[in-house]
Order: structure tokens, then C-alpha cells, then sequence
């Protein structure tokens, strides 16, 4: 297995990380990134297979666990009892009753509402360039999340900086100071959520924290340390996800001029497909190995930690024509960008209805709008999204 050296913290891999991939592609399926310390795939059918494949998951056995650190046991508290983290049955368990709250019907119904918000939004941007994160990408996710989960818009501030903290764990290179603030943002985040819940429970709503409490299967509800973990797991992907989401496709559309008919009924979802192909917010998954599988003629160890390269996965010439172009017309096929398997993303309907709803709105209301600079990507290349795209309409 070949073992290729490229930072993940590089201005020039941050801004188009792709290159490496396709380099890396050129080694096989498979090839040890060494400043990761993993082994990798580019490959479309082996991360799919292994998103898939039982004999890989997210949870770490008992025997193989580390013991955590003192100062990470509010993070870790709430990870105990991530749907991320878990495996059958407690995965099973946790995604069936979280799922009678989380429903695609549930969430349809908010279109309107994410059409209202994002009409707002738009009128609101100012005369002039303008940074369209603050401004749309950031705001439009943020806001739907709070009102979904059943929390006062007024904290959105708060509940970004709780986000951003702690999804800063997952990143490559985490420092101890990484690791504090992720802590402190766990247990403010946590002790938060118990004082809402508490008050759901003596003053029911029609919110999700209200659905979540109420929702048993079998006999069974979600504990409180369920709800608190469920409520930051859809906050923390959610929120994160979605604007990365919003601001690289924005990205993509206006640096590929893309015709107005791109976002018109009969091709605006194929358009929201590829996009989410082409330039996927979330660009790595971890699977442990629960035992010695061979996989595209390579043998994975028992215990060895795969990185599944979701967004090299998206442009694999395999599946994909011309992959490293984006046509908003291209024919649709199964793409990575919300995982797979068990795990598949929950909050999948969410995402595509706010791309759905919000960019047609957001390029019909400014038929204008254009780069002012080239867009300016962040050293969180787990999470790929912009830090700034200046814009003028």
C-alpha cells in the first residue's frame, strides 16, 4: 500500500483538495495518508461497500476503547450517546424512536417556512459586496435548526459558538486547547438542554425536543441524556452541514455561470444532486474494522481504521462521466455526500429541502449576483466550506 504526505491544513489543498485526490486515486483503492496516520480510500464502490458492510462501524469495541482524559468527559458524555458513535442495537434502537420525531413528512412541512425565512434574508442583504455567509448561508440554517429543535432564535449566536467548538474535534490536528473548548461547549451545551427539556415536559410544544420526549417504541422512550446527545448531534451535522452546503454550492454556481434553468422545476433537484456530488460539505468518515475483510482485493486488519474520502468517493471516473466537472444536467446516480448504510444521514430531507428552497429564491430574487473575490475556503477540511464569499448583487 502506497503511503502519499499531503497537510490537510495547506492553503493550496484547502482551496482544491481534489487534486490530491485524483493523485491519490493513481496509488489504488486504497493508500496510507500519513499525516493522518489512516488508511484511505478514493474509491466510489469501496466506501460504499464498506458504509454498508456490517463487519465495519463507528463504535469502538470495549477492549479497544481509550480511556478519556479528565478534561473531555462533558464532550464524551454526549458522544456516549451519539447515533454517530453507535452500532446495532443501540444505534437500532436510538434511530427508530429518534425517527418518530424526525420524520420526511415532518420536515416537507416546513417549506414554507424556510421559503418565508430565506425571502427575508435576501431582502435584508446590503447594497454592495457583502459576505454571504453571515448574511444567508450561515443565518438560514441556524435559524431552522432552532425553531425545528424547539429553541429561542435569539441564542442562535450561543448555539454557534457551542457548534462550532465541537465540531472542531473531528478535524485533523486538534489541539488540547481544541479539546477544552469542545469540553466546555459540551457541558454548557448540555446543561442548556436539560433546563428545556425539563420545561417541555410541563409545557409540551410542537417541537422537535417536545416529539423527542414523547416518541417510545415498544415500550421505551429516550432517556434525557438521549435527547440532550440527539439535539447536539442534529445541531452540531445539521447546522454545519447545511451551511457548507449553501456556500459551496453557491460557490459553484456562480463560478460555473450556471443558466438560471438550472434552478428551474424540471431540473432544480438534479441540480441539488449534482452539487452535493460535486462539492460535498462533509469530505471523511471513519469505520473500524470488527474483523479481517478483504475489500476490493485488499485485505483490511481487525481494528484498523479506515478514512472513507466521501468527496474523492463523488468523483470517481467509475460511477461518473467527466467527474471533475459539474453539469447541473448530468443523469442522477447514488452520490456519497450523506454516507450510506446505517448510518446514512438523518437530516438528508432537511438539507436538500433548504438547497431546494433557498437557491432559487436566493438567485432569482438577485438575477446579479456574482463573485466579488475568489471564494475563501477554512482550515476545516473534514468539514469543507467557505470562511468568506464576497458577493455583490
Amino acid at each position: 500500500m502506497q503511503t502519499l504526505s499531503q497537510s490537510p491544513h495547506d492553503r493550496r489543498f484547502l482551496r482544491n483538495p481534489y487534486r490530491f485526490y485524483r493523485e491519490a486515486r493513481a496509488a489504488g483503492p486504497f493508500f496510507h495518508w500519513e499525516e493522518l496516520g489512516l488508511v484511505c480510500t478514493t474509491s466510489y464502490a469501496a466506501a460504499n461497500a464498506i458504509l454498508r458492510d456490517r463487519r465495519f462501524g463507528r463504535e469502538v469495541p470495549p477492549g479497544r476503547a481509550a480511556a478519556v482524559p479528565d478534561h473531555l468527559a462533558p464532550f464524551a458524555a454526549v458522544e456516549a450517546h451519539s447515533m454517530l458513535e453507535l452500532e446495532p442495537p443501540r444505534h437500532t434502537r436510538l434511530r427508530n424512536l429518534v425517527l418518530r420525531a424526525f420524520t420526511s413528512r415532518r420536515i416537507g412541512t416546513m417549506q414554507p417556512e424556510v421559503a418565508a425565512l430565506s425571502e427575508s434574508l435576501v431582502a435584508a442583504v446590503p447594497e454592495g459586496p457583502f459576505d454571504l455567509l453571515p448574511a444567508f448561508s450561515q443565518r438560514l440554517p441556524i435559524t431552522l435548526i432552532a425553531r425545528l429543535i424547539g429553541i429561542p432564535e435569539s441564542l442562535a449566536p450561543e448555539l454557534l459558538r457551542w457548534s462550532s467548538a465541537m465540531v472542531a474535534m473531528y478535524q485533523a490536528g486538534r489541539t488540547r486547547k481544541t479539546e477544552e473548548r469542545a469540553a466546555l461547549a459540551a457541558a454548557d451545551f448540555s446543561d442548556f438542554l436539560r433546563l428545556h427539556i425539563e420545561a417541555r415536559r410541563h409545557a409540551p410544544a410542537d417541537d422537535l425536543l417536545t416529539h423527542l420526549i414523547a416518541a417510545e417504541a415498544d415500550g421505551q422512550q429516550l432517556s434525557t441524556d438521549e435527547i440532550v446527545s440527539t439535539c447536539i448531534l442534529i445541531l452540531n451535522a445539521g447546522h454545519e452541514a447545511a451551511v457548507h452546503a449553501i456556500g459551496n454550492a453557491v460557490a459553484v454556481l456562480l463560478r460555473h455561470r450556471t443558466p438560471p434553468e438550472a434552478l428551474a422545476p424540471p431540473h432544480l433537484l438534479g441540480t441539488v444532486e449534482e452539487l452535493l456530488r460535486f462539492d460535498p460539505p462533509l469530505h471523511l468518515f471513519r469505520r473500524m474494522a470488527y474483523e479481517r475483510v478483504e475489500i476490493m482485493g485488499r485485505t483490511i486488519e481487525e481494528g484498523c481504521e479506515v478514512a472513507l474520502l466521501l468527496g474523492a468517493a463523488n468523483r470517481d471516473p467509475g460511477p461518473w462521466e467527466r467527474p471533475d466537472r459539474f453539469l447541473w444536467n448530468r443523469p442522477e446516480k447514488t452520490h456519497l455526500a450523506f454516507g450510506a448504510g446505517l448510518h446514512f444521514c438523518l437530516g438528508a430531507p432537511l438539507a436538500r429541502l433548504e438547497l431546494a428552497t433557498a437557491l432559487p429564491i436566493l438567485f432569482g430574487r438577485l438575477p446579479n449576483l456574482q463573485l466579488v473575490k475568489p471564494p475563501s475556503y477554512g482550515d476545516s477540511w473534514h468539514f469543507r466550506g467557505l470562511e468568506r464569499l464576497i458577493v455583490s448583487a
